[in-house]
């Protein structure tokens, strides 16, 4: 299943400020199994890719979001019948996938999910405080909190699904 990484990018960029697709200087994927030890690889491909880009300073804010995003990808989003297993083999082919880009100023964290359900439930930021108690909303507060902004977007053409996305802005 490769993806094509301009179609899941095109409606990440509707939620952020006009930037140039040419001037992206760096972009990496990988796909994680519908298993939570899929945290713990998420986390190691975004230290790898951060000490490739020069960016290890960043990598304590951008790991804890990667692993918020990605852990409720695997809880909330995938269909019963591909629920994270603890171990096991024969499981389906990812649908749970991790993109890291990064501009000259902007970094962006953004994972691909097959729910079109929109992320948190009732997290909304104007309820956060009575909402960083419950488990669902925790996480996105703390996404909320470490990057400079996060949004969603449903995912367009054949693909099913959506994105979730945290800015990181970059300080030369």
């Amino acid at each position: 299943m490769g993806t094509n990484g301009s179609t899941m990018l095109e409606p990440l960029r509707q939620g952020l400020p006009p930037v140039d697709p040419t001037a992206v200087s760096g972009s990496a994927s990988c796909a994680l199994p519908a298993r939570f030890e899929a945290v713990r690889g998420a986390r190691s491909f975004t230290r790898s890719t951060l000490s490739q880009w020069g960016l290890d300073d960043r990598f304590d804010d951008v790991a804890l979001v990667v692993s918020e995003l990605v852990t409720n990808a695997l809880r909330h989003a995938l269909p019963d019948d591909t629920r994270p297993a603890v171990g096991g083999a024969g499981e389906p082919e990812a649908a749970v996938r991790l993109h890291l880009m990064r501009w000259s100023t902007r970094l962006v964290c953004a994972v691909r999910d097959p729910s079109e359900d929109r992320p948190g439930g009732s997290f909304a930021p104007e309820r956060t405080q009575e909402n960083c108690d419950l488990e669902s909303g925790r996480g996105l507060f703390l996404v909320d909190s470490y990057s400079d902004s996060w949004g969603w977007h449903p995912l367009a053409g054949r693909l099913t699904g959506k994105v979730v996305w945290a800015l990181f802005m970059l300080h030369e």
